[in-house]
């Protein structure tokens, strides 16, 4: 009879953390979506994409601060980095790039998604 009362305690428990964990991934994607469009206007919001990972193709690749040649040059990245794409606008995709800057963007010629 006590292991019929653990079992369902541990069942109970079992989708707590799991109700849980979905909560926490909600949460988690909203505040992606805040950060992503943030303050800016609707024409200069990044498109929500699911999450994928993407490698740069080429070396000595610009990463800039916004989705256009006229945004500043934060840097250079080379072939094999790789990028968590976190939204697109155009022919712009903005991420994570491993080990380095967030919230990034490369033109989409540069990158195998």
């Amino acid at each position: 009879m006590r292991t019929t009362a653990v079992t369902r305690t541990i069942a109970r428990l079992a989708v707590a953390t799991a109700a849980t964990g979905a909560l926490v991934a909600t949460a988690g994607a909203a505040h992606a979506t805040a950060r992503t469009q943030g303050t800016a206007t609707p024409a200069h919001a990044a498109q929500q994409t699911a999450a994928r990972v993407c490698t740069v193709n080429d070396n000595g690749v610009n990463f800039r601060g916004g989705p256009g040649e006229n945004f500043p040059v934060l840097g250079k990245v080379n072939a094999g980095q790789k990028l968590n794409m976190r939204g697109q606008q155009g022919n712009w995709v903005m991420g994570d790039l491993w080990g380095g800057p967030t919230g990034v963007w490369v033109h989409v010629a540069y990158l195998n998604c």
